[in-house]
């Protein structure tokens, strides 16, 4: 895998390692790559397809950890099973049907069903080894919001065994409302990740994860992103929420902590602040010595974002058909290929 001029530092080191056959465990560059994936319910379609090509290109093993939040933890955990090529069930209806269900609601029950997803399609039908997935040298990092607190909170202590992975599956992907009430685990509560961070690339960073790819599910943003340093990624949102967010807050949250409260409402001022810091990560300039340190005196951070192409199919939190959820997937699997391509395309050792 030749190196390219202003190839980005991300590219360069799993370059490296695909090309020495470096394995986790057993590492020699003193380096931790984690990924990173971003969900959003069926929107997380384009970043499994992502997580797919890397599969197929054959540079997953270049990882040392797998960073999920929601839809994404449901793909990192795809990724480690040993089964990764079932990531394609993310554009076939009867995953979508099984998790999307508005006649739940007639029931009164979740219309997004994880559970159902989880504890039956995943045990029954389409079968996720969760013993692979604990036992994957790859360390796998699903995370979740704590209620009490309204913080993003790394799950990975508590998966103790299969069922607690399952458990820690459902808590990252449970929307407040449409996905029914917070999972408990290890004691505690916990909602959808997306709630403190929807784009899991700040956990990795905090436990010292040099480079991170970080696989994003959203489109661009058009215009208008502010600066990464106007405001923290935890501040209070500049504009009044949603009327959305406010029924959520005031019916279904209302008895939830004033932390979770405050989590909820930055939502999208952290996805626009993330939004501009991951531009300027992308910039292919790697670290130096000289470069700003992470306040633990390293070097800062390599960090590369993947997105679909600006013209790739759009699909909802919520899509359901499976037309659109295959070109989503092929999306998040081309914009891949198309970041690998300039250094060929790279192929385990053999």
């Amino acid at each position: 895998m030749p190196r390219e001029s202003g190839e980005h530092e991300v590219l360069r080191v799993i370059a490296d390692r695909v090309r020495s056959g470096s394995r986790p465990g057993a590492r020699q560059d003193g380096h931790r790559v984690a990924l990173a994936i971003e969900g959003g319910g069926m929107r997380g379609t384009v970043s499994a397809g992502m997580a797919l090509a890397l599969h197929e290109a054959g540079v997953a093993h270049a990882f040392d950890a797998v960073y999920g939040a929601s839809a994404g933890a449901i793909t990192g955990a795809w990724l480690l099973s040993g089964t990764p090529e079932q990531l394609t069930g993310w554009a076939e209806p009867v995953y979508a049907r099984a998790m999307i269900r508005p006649s739940n609601l007639l029931r009164g029950r979740p219309m997004v069903d994880v559970r159902n997803l989880v504890e039956y399609l995943y045990c029954e039908v389409t079968r996720m080894d969760f013993d692979a997935v604990l036992a994957n040298p790859i360390e796998y990092h699903p995370l979740a919001t704590d209620v009490q607190t309204g913080r993003s909170t790394d799950l990975r202590p508590h998966l103790t065994g299969p069922a607690e992975l399952r458990l820690a599956l459902r808590a990252s992907a449970a929307l407040p409302f449409l996905a029914g009430p917070p999972v408990e685990l290890a004691g505690r509560l916990f909602y959808d990740a997306g709630l403190a961070e929807s784009i899991p690339y700040r956990t990795a960073l905090a436990q010292g994860a040099s480079h991170v790819l970080v696989l994003r599910s959203r489109p661009a943003p058009s215009t208008g992103m502010p600066a990464a340093g106007t405001a923290t990624a935890t501040g209070t949102p500049a504009a009044r929420p949603s009327y959305g967010a406010r029924l959520i807050a005031a019916t279904v949250l209302r008895d939830c902590p004033e932390a979770l409260h405050r989590s909820f409402y930055a939502r999208d001022h952290r996805l626009m602040h993330d939004d501009a810091l991951l531009a300027q990560y992308d910039r292919p300039a790697p670290p130096t010595a000289g470069a700003p340190a992470d306040g633990q005196g390293r070097p800062e951070a390599a960090v590369l974002s993947v997105r679909a192409a600006t013209d790739a199919p759009q699909v909802g939190r919520l899509t359901r058909n499976g037309k659109p959820l295959k070109a989503a997937l092929e999306a998040g699997r081309a914009a891949v290929d198309r970041l690998l391509r300039p250094l060929g395309r790279p192929t385990a050792a053999p």
